[in-house]
């Protein structure tokens, strides 16, 4: 099998990448410098170089593929209609990366109840409305002969097994605490919620809906939940400040992460439950928890 992929060299990408690539399939990746694509050989890829506005190199790559994913970016209209249109009539897989910040909903670090299955309505916020059209435009082209599948994770821990070994918000959340001699730091009072989910876990789902998955499907990925304040109560103690955390304002986390990233990251709430695959695919998520990891596992000060 030929798979494509944008965004082999991040975090997503390229843990599912190299895992498609130990079981003998065929991976290639759109890379943008000849150092990326040393990167991407040296784990048994082959580059593909261009960026996602290089309309014809995009095309041509996924013509030539079997699965295309997009790992890339979530939000670029033009690299996945692209390629959806030169897959148009193919029948072929394209997988597309989204996340479940568009059920987010900004809350300033005050906990909400809302929970959302792959059965719930979504009203996106403002920051997430073209986000939410790109899947639902991705997944009309069941219609067009293509077999589209959109893949929404949660907060997603764990080291990669590709060349970008850590995600964001974690990593955030440490380097600051670090920063304040071990005490945590959380919007508000912290008590919003995120679901979460291991990228070993994550990368299982991947492998499971390119094999399996019905064309026009939408999966959630999630194994557990926390508070911000939880994740912040764990990094204390993993720095030996027996989970002291404090409360910023959202002028104080702007600084830290911009505003955006604190208003619809590090402040809102988004709890999702991976229903569909679980019951649809067999899905069954066993890595650790994201509290384990950061009490003595990959996060953790002996790590």
């Amino acid at each position: 099998m030929r798979v494509f992929f944008t965004g082999a060299s991040g975090y997503i990408g390229g843990s599912v990448a190299i895992a498609l690539a130990a079981q003998g399939q065929q991976v290639s990746g759109l890379v943008r410098s000849e150092e990326g694509a040393a990167k991407l050989r040296a784990i048994g890829i082959e580059p593909v170089m261009g960026t996602l506005d290089d309309g014809a190199v995009l095309a041509d790559a996924a013509r030539r593929a079997d699965v295309v994913v997009n790992a890339a970016s979530a939000d670029h209209h033009g690299a996945a209609t692209t390629m959806l249109d030169a897959l148009v009539g193919s029948g072929k897989t394209f997988v597309q990366t989204s996340g479940s910040s568009i059920v987010g909903k900004r809350s300033a670090g005050q906990r909400a109840d809302d929970i959302y299955d792959e059965t719930t309505p979504i009203t996106p916020s403002s920051a997430r409305v073209a986000r939410v059209a790109l899947n639902d435009l991705i997944l009309s082209y069941q219609t067009k002969g293509v077999r589209p599948i959109v893949i929404c994770p949660s907060l997603i821990y764990g080291v990669s097994r590709g060349p970008k070994r850590h995600s964001i918000q974690v990593p955030w959340l440490i380097a600051l605490a670090r920063k304040n001699g071990g005490t945590a730091r959380h919007y508000g009072p912290g008590e919003n919620i995120w679901s979460n989910v291991h990228i070993d876990d994550l990368v299982d789902l991947y492998l499971l809906a390119i094999r399996t998955a019905p064309a026009g499907s939408f999966y959630y990925a999630e194994n557990g939940e926390n508070s911000m304040r939880e994740l912040g109560v764990a990094i204390s103690r993993m720095l030996g400040k027996d989970g002291a955390t404090r409360p910023m304002t959202l002028e104080e986390a702007a600084a830290e992460w911009g505003e955006g990233a604190a208003q619809d990251t590090m402040g809102s709430n988004s709890r999702v439950r991976a229903a569909r695959a679980r019951k649809e695919l067999g899905w069954a998520p066993h890595a650790r928890s994201l509290l384990s990891e950061i009490a003595d596992g990959c996060y953790s000060g002996a790590a």
